[in-house]
């Protein structure tokens, strides 16, 4: 069907059951929501944004009888392309159903619909001294359905774990409007499946979330942030087997190159304290316990690692502001290497002990490609994410960069499949990552996928050519 008939259709189907102001229809007012922080976009047929899940159940309904696709989209933060529009399908923004209620001391929960900001809800648990403890670089845009829908990871993983372990409940839409209520917060629930957990990590392939109830946990009582350089990736986890026997609990274990460093400091204008450079650097948060005694403890274990032969330098925090600071520094690599080149990401995931010699093997094989991009490398050393990242040089042309790192990925995911890991850790694997899924999962697993995505959305209109292929 021709796409201006395609909506014209859609639009006289609406008109009379939903309100005018719940739809974008130009081309210029729905440009900015077709695509995501890959930089990847479309044109959507039209942009929807509903203020309640009586509408979004219209909304879906209406597409099914149509028989038009649908792509849900949150704060567009993603980095995989799950939000982006392919073929000219609709886009269904849950950004005006950004309501937080009242924290539930007595359940430490929290209600919020799928829209809200990640940092809003953060505050709203914080003035009860609660946490929800998803803790990603792009908290202040991001949104709470994106991070169900990719069952986000963050800085925080080593010590809270993954999104889906901070749900109690879910409230979603099928593709044909009927509308869920899931486990209803319920602490226990042993009757059949757990449907929740299918739908986390699923990226908007099988039901629109529209709200959730999130689990809560007390505020960590007092943390302190340690900054260090490093010789080595080995040092990076020398560092971090000590850090394991240390005595604090550990809230992030963070890694990051030089060259990250450095595209922090110039091009976000920050500053390290840290006064001899180094080949890799570590952010380490931690929680200790109240009073004097940890205190000296942690000087006391600090003492015996600054004196280590793999420790270049160290700092300790001493206040909130030099906190943020440091914290600056891990926060702002996304942005400043994304600012002005392209980037091809590579968000992988392999067990903590084979962290260092796969990172040394895809640098091994990045160089041995003779590549004229350049390779920052950060992530989340303490749960075995991490990131690799090829940034396109000025003087390399859009084309060449695209056929560079088409070779690489190939043959860097090969390697993760050498080491047992798979393509995507946290980010989802949306467009950019549907081609290597296969070397994740299983023939069996694939067959499963297949038939879930069909039990939920039988004409396959949500979110369509995302995560895997149908075929």
């Amino acid at each position: 069907m021709n796409s201006n008939l395609k909506k014209q259709r859609l639009i006289d189907a609406i008109k009379g059951i939903l309100p005018d102001d719940i739809f974008l229809s130009s081309k210029e007012d729905c440009a900015p929501y077709g695509g995501d922080w890959t930089r990847l976009t479309g044109d959507p047929l039209l942009v929807f944004l509903p203020k309640t899940t009586e509408q979004v159940s219209l909304i879906l309904k209406t597409c099914n009888d149509l028989k038009i696709a649908v792509i849900p989209s949150g704060g567009r933060t993603g980095l995989s392309g799950g939000a982006v529009v392919i073929n000219g399908e609709v886009v269904l923004s849950l950004s005006r159903m950004n309501k937080i209620s009242s924290v539930d001391n007595l359940g430490r929960t929290i209600r919020v619909q799928a829209g809200a900001i990640t940092e809003a809800v953060h505050e709203a648990a914080a003035k009860e001294g609660l946490l929800w403890p998803i803790d990603l670089a792009s908290k202040g845009t991001c949104e709470v359905g994106g991070n169900l829908s990719t069952n986000a990871g963050g800085v925080k993983v080593i010590r809270y774990g993954m999104t889906r372990k901070w749900v109690s409940g879910l409230q979603i839409v099928l593709m044909n409007g009927d509308v869920i209520e899931l486990n209803r917060g319920l602490e226990k629930n042993n009757t059949g499946y757990d449907l929740i957990q299918l739908l986390i990590g699923a990226e908007g392939t099988l039901a629109v979330i529209t709200e959730a109830t999130l689990k809560l946990v007390r505020l960590p009582q007092k943390e302190r942030v340690l900054f260090f350089s490093l010789s080595s990736l080995l040092a990076v986890s020398q560092l971090f087997e000590k850090a394991r026997k240390g005595p604090f609990e550990i809230l992030a274990f963070e890694f990051f190159s030089q060259l990250c460093l450095t595209a922090v400091i110039t091009k976000l204008k920050r500053s390290s304290k840290l006064q001899k450079p180094s080949e890799f650097y570590v952010l380490m948060e931690i929680e200790m316990g109240l009073g004097t005694e940890p205190e000296v403890l942690l000087e006391s274990w600090l003492e015996e690692v600054l004196e280590a032969n793999f420790v270049v330098d160290g700092l300790l925090s001493q206040s909130s502001a030099e906190k943020r600071e440091i914290w600056g520094l891990r926060e702002g690599i996304t942005e400043s290497i994304s600012l002005t080149n392209e980037v091809r990401k590579y968000d992988t995931s392999v067990a903590v002990d084979k962290v260092v010699q796969f990172v040394e093997e895809a640098k091994t094989l990045f160089h041995s490609m003779k590549l004229e991009s350049e390779l920052y490398l950060f992530g989340h050393f303490g749960d075995g994410s991490p990131h690799l990242n090829i940034v396109r040089r000025d003087t390399v042309d859009h084309e060449t960069f695209i056929k560079e790192c088409d070779v690489f990925e190939k043959e860097v995911y090969l390697l993760l499949r050498k080491f047992g890991g798979c393509a995507s850790a946290e980010h989802g694997v949306g467009l950019l990552k549907k081609s290597w899924v296969e070397l994740s999962r299983t023939p069996q697993e694939m067959a499963i996928f297949r038939a879930i995505k069909t039990a939920f959305d039988p004409q396959h209109l949500l979110n369509p050519n995302k995560v895997f292929s149908l075929l």
